[in-house]
């Protein structure tokens, strides 16, 4: 992506809330609040200053991650409507700039991360920017359906960098973390294309719904929703589980699987007649079901000193 390859656009003064933006703070939040359980809920305990200073540099690298998407994006974003507002294919704030900040903060983070914590976690962070910036933005989104599933990925890591920042390792626990988030995304954002009439077409993005049609997206959802089950279940049975997750998980996998096997037996008229009830509802259930496993875990780590968590 160059800035001759973007349409012409009126120029403005960016403010604060532009160079903001592009951070994507939307996306920043989840990754923070998963960064954060992954690190809270490992056995070895964290200095809070160092545990600050940790969850600091993934915000900003994963604010990072989010500029060099849109520096690399901006030509498909200035044709989308959802995307056409954002800071760059607005005009105000230069693609140049975009990348300058990007490529700035990423190596801020990732430097500030190896001397606060270790190498390990420094190196986690730098490889899940490297994914989401190079393998998926700039290589797979463009190239294949399967893009959000490989997206998803760069959103999966912080939990285990988290971790690894306590404990300078990679587990058992810290994959499934891992794998809970990587198998959540795509039955989450097909949900939601389902019923979001999108221009992805438009701009050559090749987006499930736009390349194979709904009834796929369905029989998607549905697979990697069964895959889903197994993964959060299985956490509640490690040394970072319990009771109060299972339950938990339990309940939340059985409304979540029930809301995937609606939208998996719909077909295009039924979703029409009600103007795509059942997938709006089961989007909201999937909101829900992330925040609430992980709010799980961490409450399983704050009883645990009293007797009161884990098996």
């Amino acid at each position: 992506m160059t800035d001759a390859s973007l349409p012409e656009t009126k120029q403005y003064e960016a403010q604060m809330g532009d160079y903001f933006a592009l951070l994507k703070p939307r996306v920043m939040s989840l990754v923070v609040f998963t960064a954060l359980v992954g690190l809270l809920v490992a056995p070895v305990a964290v200095h809070p200053f160092i545990g600050f200073v940790a969850v600091l540099c993934i915000a900003v690298g994963a604010g990072a991650s989010g500029a060099l998407n849109m520096w690399w994006d901006a030509d498909i974003d200035v044709l989308m409507k959802r995307t056409a507002n954002r800071p760059i294919p607005a005009g105000r704030v230069q693609p140049g700039e975009a990348l300058a900040i990007g490529l700035t903060l990423s190596g801020f983070a990732v430097v500030l991360l190896a001397l606060a914590a270790n190498f390990l976690a420094a190196g986690l962070l730098a490889f899940t920017i490297f994914f989401y910036a190079v393998v998926y933005s700039m290589w797979l989104k463009r190239a294949t359906p399967q893009n959000i599933v490989i997206g998803g990925a760069a959103g999966a890591f912080p939990p285990m960098i988290g971790w690894a920042v306590a404990t300078g390792g990679v587990s058992l626990e810290s994959v499934l973390m891992f794998a809970l988030i990587l198998m959540w995304t795509p039955p989450h954002f097909w949900a939601l294309a389902l019923f979001v009439k999108t221009d992805y077409g438009d701009a050559g993005v090749p987006m499930l719904t736009e390349t194979h049609g709904r009834r796929v997206t369905r029989n998607h959802i549905m697979a990697y929703m069964i895959c889903l089950v197994p993964v959060a279940l299985g956490i509640a049975f490690t040394s970072i589980g319990g009771p109060i997750y299972l339950v938990t998980a339990l309940v939340l996998n059985a409304w979540f699987l029930k809301g995937c096997y609606d939208i998996f037996k719909r077909n295009d008229a039924q979703a029409d007649a009600d103007n795509y009830a059942v997938e709006k509802h089961t989007f909201k259930i999937s909101l829900y079901y992330l925040f609430l496993h992980f709010g799980a875990l961490l409450a399983e780590a704050a009883l645990r000193p009293w007797g009161l968590g884990g098996w």
